[in-house]
């Protein structure tokens, strides 16, 4: 008897994930076609920003169903990490050192000024102490992975975390319509551009917007800004523990490999992509296909993001943390600026 070697197959565990994440991930790609059209009639305005737009519509008229949240949420948060990614093809390893170390005095500048903020104004508007802290981390460092890293470490409760999302969510938006506007006013450079959206917008995924419509060549500069300031989710974090078991003896002991975990897959992936383009393996040609792939998985991204958009956890948040939100991104935007005017960066 002859025995057959069955053909390999998914385990069952991904495939059941593939189904879920299916009709989510197609309705995004949907929208991100409709906005890559509408951004090739109007490259001006590019892909990004329709399909946010698009997508915060759809949830409006009508929140897409249940079935579709898994893919949803694939979108805005794995296609966006591996857009990410392919971004690292754009730059260099001394391009990336570069801006980094150049980047530092404003990125410090405007986290001191958001976190000392944070803490006076949330304080006299009464907010309560965890939901400032939140809302003062997602501000100042990097939105929704700022807020999900110090939640455990500050034992924050469901609901604020909501509250801070929300609140962040709701500034990311106007920052990818409005910042691209402060640039071309002051007559900003790409590379200037890209330090000003790395530093003074919340979200990755609302800075790669920003960046996007202003330009690809802000875009890399961006990113590696961005990422960058990314890492400060590391001694934020292990400062917040230190002040919170001082107070009650009760936070979550950070180890080294909880210290580890902080530090984002995709920022990983992004320098291992620099250092391929650095060495040759990956050749000009080939990166601007990589670029061109990444700002389409963007548009996917920010669809899915748009989708997800929760009105009325915007409007439960009430008047106070969003109030908060946007004195403190108003002050992240103006010590980015002034910061940048003074060192010669503007």
């Amino acid at each position: 008897m002859v025995l057959r070697r069955s053909a390999p197959t998914l385990s069952p565990s991904l495939a059941r994930r593939g189904v879920l994440i299916l009709p989510g991930l197609l309705a995004c790609l949907v929208v991100a076609a409709v906005a890559t059209g509408i951004g090739a009639l109007l490259p001006i305005v590019g892909s990004a920003v329709p399909a946010i737009v698009i997508g915060v519509l759809i949830a409006l008229v009508r929140r897409p169903p249940r079935r579709f949240d898994p893919g949803l949420r694939f979108s805005g948060k794995f296609v966006l990490q591996c857009a990410v990614v392919l971004l690292g093809a754009q730059l260099s390893i001394p391009v990336v050192l570069e801006v980094g170390a150049g980047a530092l005095p404003v990125m410090l500048s405007s986290l001191a000024v958001c976190l000392l903020g944070a803490w006076l104004i949330g304080r006299a508007m009464k907010v309560d102490p965890g939901l400032r802290t939140l809302i003062g981390v997602g501000t100042g460092i990097c939105g929704a992975s700022a807020i999900a890293a110090v939640a455990p470490v500050i034992r924050a409760k469901s609901a604020q975390i909501s509250y801070a999302l929300s609140t962040i969510f709701l500034f990311n938006i106007l920052a990818v319509v409005i910042f691209p506007m402060i640039g071309h006013a002051l007559g900003m450079s790409p590379h200037a551009f890209g330090l000003f959206a790395g530093t003074a917008v919340n979200d990755t995924s609302s800075v790669v917007a920003a960046a996007s419509v202003y330009g690809v060549a802000a875009l890399g500069y961006a990113v590696v800004v961005k990422l960058v300031r990314t890492l400060m989710i590391i001694p934020i974090s292990v400062g917040l523990a230190a002040l919170q078991a001082r107070r009650t003896g009760e936070a979550e002991r950070l180890s080294a490999r909880r210290i580890v975990t902080l530090v984002p897959w995709f920022l990983v992936g992004f320098l291992v992509m620099t250092a391929l383009r650095s060495v040759g393996v990956v050749p000009p040609p080939a990166a601007a296909v990589l670029t061109h792939v990444s700002v389409f998985l963007v548009a996917v991204a920010l669809a899915g993001i748009g989708m997800s958009t929760d009105v009325a956890a915007i409007r439960r948040a009430g008047w106070r943390p969003l109030a908060l939100g946007a004195i403190l991104w108003v002050l992240v935007t103006a010590t980015t600026l002034a910061t940048m005017l003074l060192t010669g960066a503007l």
